[in-house]
């Protein structure tokens, strides 16, 4: 199993690029939500210049957020920088469009996307339409400007069983945030092969937080609240900006969501929500949230127990075809950093398995 980290796109990431290629990691990702972060292509340019060997990943751009032609010329951009090293995921833009008070892009639109980049960044031909108008595009300048000739990673953001089977069309991966029941990745995985996707040909990637306890610390305490409350808190966030998915929650979900949206002075329907809703997402939680993380949450979305306990989830994970856990570190990120590298030491040592192949 491979170890990545995650952290939102701002001045001084490449610092922690640096440390995680020193421990090991296999790849360094950052978001791409306009609305909140600062600009991933800007960020991973960086990144770029200051390592040689880790993979650097977006996670995720989207149809909605950039044209064809500047998505594909960004991604190839990066290419240049850090030939074959660049992983772009792609999704419908959920956070992102959610952060403009619009709903996400189709499975469709998604697709076509997707295609399209990975003609581009081929330096194949792809079709551009605008409206009723279709034309053929290619880079016309690549050898001078960008990097067609390196391979990039492309992975589709799935937390359903529609974005598998775009995956499996595309001959990509697939990356989902906080998703570690082995049976979802069991039934993601045979929805990518069922629409074309072989056995071992692409990754499996999931985002989440972690956090070792200590010899008898409370697993529910404020220590793991805070290390795993960013990851809580995009679940409550996105429930308290859908209203039909809060609907199916349990009361205790249902509680913490209201309770959230109080808290933030705004309703579930109201049309400016997303305005309340979403500052500070993804980022260290305040004291005054941490009665908001469930421990119900916590155990469904983060990796949280001894070190024995996390060796066996993850190794539940690694049957289930995951090939990297990408890890969100928002407390101190070096020091946890460091701890994730030891754990995924005491990993490699209990499976006799290469980590970081």
């Amino acid at each position: 199993m491979r170890q990545g980290i995650v952290v939102t796109a701002r001045p001084g990431v490449e610092e922690l690029a640096v440390q995680a290629e020193e421990l090991g990691f296999s790849s360094f990702w950052v978001y791409d939500t306009p609305m909140l972060h600062g600009d991933p292509f800007v960020a991973l340019s960086l990144c770029a210049r200051v390592t040689s060997r880790i993979k650097l990943g977006i996670g995720v751009t989207s149809p909605a957020l950039r044209s064809i032609p500047a998505a594909a010329s960004a991604v190839a951009s990066l290419n240049a920088l850090a030939p074959g090293r660049i992983i772009c995921g792609i999704g419908s833009g959920n956070t992102a469009r959610r952060t403009l008070g619009m709903p996400p892009t189709t499975m469709a639109e998604l697709e076509r996307f997707t295609a399209a980049l990975q003609d581009l960044c081929a330096g194949r031909v792809a079709e551009y339409r605008e409206g009723d108008r279709v034309r053929d595009v290619r880079f016309l300048h690549a050898r001078q400007h960008v990097n067609t000739a390196d391979p990039i990673e492309f992975l589709v953001a799935a937390t359903g069983l529609k974005a598998p089977a775009v995956a499996g069309r595309r001959g990509t991966g697939i990356i989902s945030f906080a998703v570690l029941d082995s049976a979802a990745w069991h039934a993601s995985e045979h929805a990518r092969q069922q629409a074309g996707g072989a056995p071992g040909d692409a990754d499996l990637y999931v985002m989440t937080s972690l956090h070792v306890l200590d010899e008898g610390e409370d697993p529910y305490g404020d220590a793991a609240r805070d290390a795993t409350g960013h990851v809580v808190m995009s679940f409550l966030t996105f429930a308290a900006d859908t209203p039909a998915f809060a609907e199916g929650l349990g009361a205790e979900e249902r509680d913490a969501v209201h309770s959230l949206l109080n808290r933030r002075g705004t309703t579930i329907t109201a049309p400016d929500r997303h305005i309340a809703l979403y500052p500070n997402y993804l980022g260290r939680i305040s004291p005054a949230e941490r009665d908001l993380i469930l421990p119900s949450l916590i155990d469904t979305l983060a990796l949280v127990g001894t070190r024995d306990n996390l060796l066996a989830r993850i190794a539940n994970l690694e049957r289930a075809g995951v090939n990297e856990i990408v890890i969100q570190p928002v407390i101190d990120p070096p020091s946890e950093m460091a701890e994730f590298a030891k754990l995924g030491a005491s990993l490699l040592k209990a499976s006799g398995k290469k980590i970081n192949g």
